[in-house]
């Protein structure tokens, strides 16, 4: 099972989610199983690392986002990967519409797998402060033990 977390810019939201997600994945002892990855749907950050705030937050609950690097979507990841999870309603409707229709239910919201978070959409915490990486980690951790639960009831497989 390969997921691919989407966002803007790929130093916020996707990255957090990729690197709480692996966390979570390892300590389930499903490395070797479950693949994650990230990038952003548009160029501005690439070859950066996650952005500091979102670093400190993860850091603090003993995740470590400091070895990722920011990437943008390429054509082959609409193919290669099993579940294309946009942070927001933006990025999945950009991912639907470069989605071969083949995949396109490939695309899927992240926090569509909590729904019990009242809310579908994971906020851009960029131009806020630290409450706002905080309450976005939050929401990314809540929807990355939902995703996991789905992958292991395997209520969500490939395409």
């Amino acid at each position: 099972m390969k997921v691919l977390f989407v966002c803007t810019g790929n130093i916020c939201r996707s990255p957090t989610a990729e690197g709480v997600f692996r966390h979570l994945v390892e300590a389930a002892g499903l490395g070797g199983t479950i693949e994650a990855d990230s990038c952003g749907l548009i160029d501005y950050h690439v070859g950066e690392a996650p952005d500091r705030r979102a670093q400190q937050v993860a850091r603090r609950r003993g995740v470590d986002l400091s070895g990722l690097r920011a990437r943008k979507l390429e054509r082959r990841d609409l193919e290669a990967f099993h579940l294309l999870l946009a942070m927001d309603d933006g990025h999945f409707e950009t991912l639907s519409r470069l989605c071969p229709a083949a995949n396109r239910d490939r695309v899927r919201l992240f926090l569509d797998f909590a729904p019990g978070l009242g809310r579908r959409s994971v906020p851009d915490p960029y131009y806020g402060d630290a409450a706002d990486y905080e309450a976005v980690y939050e929401l990314i951790e809540a929807g990355a033990q939902a995703l996991l639960a789905a992958i292991r009831r395997d209520r969500c497989g490939p395409g």
